[in-house]
């Protein structure tokens, strides 16, 4: 009886060891919610002190600590002082600990020891933010939340809901990457071939179908990416022609915005009533090398009336409420006169992997130019993977989860009657097909490649 109670035991000791090998490779949520995360709380809690003393992120103590602790406390070690922990927080990819920073210490002393954070309590990775003056939080996270990308239900808590915010891909401290379009009014995504650069706008496409906004379409590869997006679109241009019509209707557009704004003497649509306010615009452009590239002499005119067109709306249309996003897999001097000046004017920038340095320098080099190895690093089995970058200096690592073009289509033919009619853009509506009949590939999404 003995022998078989012992091998019931074993038995048992090794199903739940098993279960546990096979949640920490399969569903990494559930084991650091059951093992990973209360180990790192008590590897946390027990070396703090220690660890930030040996990682240089403790400083002398005041004089009058230092007194009350040789005359109030009778002590005569008086111990160098670390950041004070303030708060710890748990989540489903990680652990959050906010810290008051001692005086002598500022954000970028503990950002430059977050690898020896990392390694002293046994985490996936560190990321330092800076909360307010004095504080920081380290976002800890558990593992790595990219290799199987799944959406947070909230926002970060520094970004509010707002009427342009939408959620696009997943950061590597877990938190959501937004595309806020009245921060970050206009954007350039680069990407070689079956780096993620489509999956990207597809998931910014199905974002921006849900909201009130009008959304504006020039693909000159005859429309392969952007025509099933048709019913959500209140305009497409498919060909190098229609897109240079297209983008005079839209600056014509931009100008008589101006003058409602000039009427009312805002300085900005969301100044406006709600009842005289004109709708959003988002322009996606892809492949924007095919409107600056040309075969004959003949097309040179026609290219620089559309660069220049592209430049006005990107110095001016912020106000009015139109917003550029712009994809190519290059973009830079070599595309010919105004791309740089373009360039320049498109704040957001997310670089998925290049095939060459010069493309990711080209597209962070100016505004983050450490980001730019980061860049360049990023392994071709996991596509999606990108940087995203912004001209404050901010660079992090995003994925975005999986998406078919069929799933995007059925997005765009879900939320058609969102799409609204602008009287400029009418003669460039495209026309809508049926609704698709769904699928499996369009109700079981495909697994993301690690």
């Amino acid at each position: 009886m003995s022998d078989l109670s012992t091998v019931i035991e074993v038995a048992g000791a090794l199903s739940a060891a098993g279960g546990l090998g096979y949640a920490k490779a399969r569903s990494p949520r559930v084991f650091w919610s059951l093992v990973g995360a209360p180990v790192a709380r008590v590897r946390f809690s027990v070396t703090y002190r220690a660890t930030m003393d040996v990682c240089g992120l403790t400083v002398q103590p005041s004089r009058l600590r230092a007194f009350m602790v040789r005359n109030v406390a009778r002590r005569q070690d008086v111990q160098p002082v670390p950041p004070q922990v303030r708060r710890v927080r748990y989540s489903s990819t990680g652990m959050r600990a906010t810290l008051r920073l001692p005086a002598g210490l500022e954000p970028a002393d503990v950002s430059a020891a977050s690898e020896r954070l990392r390694h002293a309590w046994g985490v996936h990775s560190v990321h330092v933010v800076e909360v307010k003056p004095g504080f920081v939080e380290l976002r800890m996270t558990g593992y790595d939340v990219l290799r199987r990308v799944k959406m947070p239900r909230r926002l970060p808590g520094n970004i509010t809901a707002g009427p342009l915010v939408v959620p696009v891909a997943l950061r590597e401290d877990g938190t959501a990457f937004v595309r806020d379009y009245q921060k970050v009014s206009h954007a350039l995504t680069v990407g070689a071939n079956q780096s993620g650069k489509s999956m990207y706008q597809r998931n910014l496409i199905s974002q921006l179908a849900k909201l009130p906004v009008g959304l504006v379409g020039i693909d000159c590869k005859r429309g392969v990416e952007q025509r099933g997006y048709a019913p959500r679109l209140s305009a497409l241009a498919i060909t190098p022609d229609e897109a240079d019509g297209l983008l005079e209707a839209l600056v014509g557009e931009m100008e008589d915005r101006f003058d409602l704004l000039s009427s009312h003497g805002v300085p900005d649509i969301w100044g406006l009533r709600a009842a005289v306010r004109p709708v959003p615009l988002v322009v996606l452009v892809d492949e924007v090398a095919e409107l600056f590239l040309v075969a004959a002499k003949k097309d040179e005119e026609r290219r620089d009336r559309m660069v220049m067109r592209m430049i006005r709306l990107a110095q001016m249309a912020r106000a009015v409420g139109i917003f550029l996003e712009v994809c190519g897999q290059r973009f830079g001097s070599d595309l010919g006169k105004g791309a740089t000046a373009l360039r320049a004017q498109l704040t957001g920038r997310v670089v998925h992997r290049v095939n060459d340095k010069q493309t990711a320098e080209m597209a962070l080099g100016d505004i983050a130019p450490e980001a730019v190895f980061a860049a360049t690093t990023i392994p071709p089995d996991r596509p999606g993977v990108a940087v995203a970058g912004d001209s404050s200096g901010g660079w992090s690592r995003i994925r975005t989860p999986a998406m078919t073009p069929a799933q995007a289509v059925a997005v765009c033919h879900e939320y058609a009657h969102l799409t609204p009619h602008l009287t400029a853009l009418a003669p460039f509506r495209p026309a809508v097909s049926a609704a698709p009949t769904p699928g499996p590939s369009l109700l079981k999404p495909r697994p993301a490649t690690s």
